[in-house]
């Protein structure tokens, strides 16, 4: 335990849903946190929108609770991650103009691929890293160059959540090159805002916040945030980033051969690379650490297919003991769930087809399959799903060795074990779910100078609670069952095509 006057970080982690205001030690302890929730508007259908001041409204309540906790002297430094692909208007006052539009807003479908061969698909997934999909925010400012465009013209600032907090925290706007990156305007090898997609959009480069390496101080709380968080005048406001790279950086797995995987509402397998490799299966981001890249998996429906699948036909999670029931009669089963297929693109589907109109379905059904037999075949499609992309990822030089898992799912001992016998790799479980804030935590540690470089941060601030070994008997098995669960993409699409 440390002392009651230990110095301490925050990570401040404004997601999708909340605010969580989460401050560290520097062995990696959650010391106290304050949570804020976030409300998401859906005025029309494909629109997903919030009011940018509801984030500085659930930051300012989250610290409040923060500092109500521990002194806010205490506190060396903040730092923000963020909800990725989720853009602001703001004017010359800082007063957003209209709500902003979130990840999950596909008002822009309609013209990705007409955007795209504008500026030439190749030329667009090599530049940004992004494959051609309807989640980044250029193809939403692409819409309102065509819809709005004054609204554009008359932005000061296009901000992403990051770019937004540290105007209201430190006065500046200041986006890390994690947070500007899945924008997907960003050149990730100049690490600098695409010029030609600009110029493309008629947008100026002076609308876009200075994009900096994480970990660098990007100013200090003025008055008038001190006085509405709580937080000491003149506190360090350091660089992090998107959630997703923090959640990275959060277990650890910026490194060779280690795997962050993600089993949360979506599912995110990612790994280190030195070099920008582009490819079908996976995002290419910028490291949180700012040295190499990080590819990034991509299932849009992972524990939130299982809800669906447990709230739609095995009664709700309002039964307690739901999940142990359906996992014991899933473990019953064999490999393969005596035939059962399952698509598991509920919300559409990212790698490697990147299709939003995706939809799903089960193959095979027999009077003898059982809630069992369904609640495995989603479970088998997604493991396999992640088993292929980590092989696509090894087949372009990485080395993935083992993988550190995190979210809902990976409380299911089922799961975890079908991925690490599919894929043939160990699987640790991180000591703390909360990976995002440890994440931006980490940036502020070593922003900070509490370390020297991110790696002796991470060392020092993540751990591992188990390990879970792969048994490579099965693994034939496993691999003939993903030759037959990839053919049930393609062999579905014109369900939803025609």
């Amino acid at each position: 335990m440390g002392s009651s006057d230990e110095p301490l970080v925050v990570g401040l982690d404004s997601s999708t849903q909340s605010c969580k205001a989460i401050a560290w030690s520097r062995d990696g302890r959650a010391v106290a946190e304050g949570r804020a929730p976030l409300d998401l508007m859906k005025p029309r259908p494909d629109y997903v929108e919030q009011e940018a001041t509801d984030w500085w409204r659930a930051a300012t309540a989250a610290l409040r609770q923060l500092v109500g906790a521990v002194d806010a002297k205490r506190i060396a430094g903040i730092a923000i991650s963020n909800q990725r692909e989720t853009v602001a208007l703001i004017d010359g006052a800082g007063a957003p103009i209209g709500p902003a539009s979130l990840w999950l807003d596909e008002r822009a479908a309609g013209l990705v691929d007409r955007f795209a061969a504008e500026i030439g698909r190749e030329r667009l997934h090599a530049i940004t890293g992004k494959p051609i999909d309807v989640t980044p925010v250029v193809y939403r400012l692409k819409w309102l160059r065509e819809n709005e465009p004054k609204r554009l013209d008359d932005a000061d600032k296009i901000l992403d959540v990051h770019g937004y907090l540290t105007l209201k925290l430190t006065g500046t706007p200041s986006a890390s090159w994690t947070s500007a990156d899945p924008f997907g305007l960003f050149d990730i090898s100049r690490k600098a805002w695409s010029q030609p997609i600009l110029d493309h959009l008629g947008i100026k480069p002076s609308q876009l916040p200075n994009a900096v390496r994480s970990g660098t101080r990007v100013g200090t709380v003025h008055a008038a945030a001190a006085a509405a968080t709580g937080l000491s005048e003149g506190t360090p406001v350091i660089a992090a980033g998107g959630d997703g790279q923090c959640a990275g950086l959060g277990v650890n797995a910026m490194r060779d051969g280690v795997v962050y995987l993600n089993l949360g509402t979506a599912i995110i397998a990612g790994i280190w690379s030195r070099e920008p490799v582009v490819g079908a299966f996976w995002r290419t981001m910028t490291s949180p650490t700012g040295d190499g890249y990080f590819l990034e998996a991509v299932q849009r429906a992972g524990v939130y297919f299982v809800n669906w699948f447990v709230d739609t036909f095995a009664g709700g999670r309002s039964d307690p003991a739901i999940f142990d029931r359906l996992e014991r009669e899933a473990a019953a089963v064999p490999i393969g769930s005596d035939g059962l297929l399952a698509g598991t693109t509920l919300v559409g589907c990212m790698d490697p087809h990147w299709d939003p109109s995706a939809r799903a379905s089960f193959i095979g059904m027999h009077p003898s399959h059982t809630l069992g037999h369904f609640y495995r075949a989603g479970l088998e499609a997604m493991t396999l799903q992640t088993a292929r992309a980590l092989e696509e990822m090894r087949g372009h030089g990485l080395s993935p060795a083992q993988m550190v898992a995190i979210g809902g799912g990976a409380n299911s001992k089922l799961w975890t074990k079908m991925i690490a016998d599919a894929t043939g790799i160990s699987i640790h479980k991180g000591h703390n779910a909360e990976a995002s804030s440890l994440g931006a935590a980490i940036s502020a540690a070593v922003g900070t100078g509490w370390f020297e470089s991110f790696s002796e941060a991470a060392d020092a601030m993540t751990s591992i609670t188990e390990t879970i070994e792969p048994d490579r008997r099965d693994r034939e098995a496993w691999d003939a069952l993903s030759a037959r669960q990839a053919k049930v993409f393609p062999a579905t699409q014109f369900a939803w095509r025609n």
